[in-house]
């Protein structure tokens, strides 16, 4: 059995996908890893709604057992496939792209570099 890992980015709203990876724990032998990407270039400790939102989401992914990782990269689709199998996961959850927003070819791309072995779930945006 694997682990599942979840993919955050820098905004509060991604509570409910570490919410649901840890709904799909089973009797608590797998592990979740929280994972966020960031571009090389990119400075988000000075800004600080970035850097709140991380930390928040920091705690919510320690109250769920796991803890918050940030990579660095600019292959986004590769670090994250990458640290799947670093992490030995066969669950990985992502969020749905904000309406209007076009997510198909990174959900597409994605899919294609985990493999068949490892399940890509696409938790809903929140509807207001």
């Amino acid at each position: 059995m694997g682990n599942i890992m979840v993919c955050v980015t820098k905004q509060k709203t991604c509570q409910r996908l570490i919410d649901y990876g840890k709904s799909l724990q089973r009797a608590g032998d797998e592990q979740i890893f929280v994972i966020h990407i960031a571009p090389e270039n990119e400075n988000f400790l000075n800004n600080s709604q970035e850097g709140e939102a991380l930390e928040f989401l920091y705690e919510k992914a320690k109250d769920a057992g796991a803890q918050l990782t940030v990579e660095r990269s600019q292959d986004a689709i590769g670090t994250l496939a990458k640290l799947a199998e670093k992490n030995y996961a066969d669950r990985v959850i992502v969020g749905e792209a904000p309406e209007g927003q076009r997510e198909g070819s990174f959900l597409e791309k994605l899919a294609a570099r985990l493999g068949r072995e490892v399940s890509l779930e696409v938790v809903p945006a929140a509807r207001m």
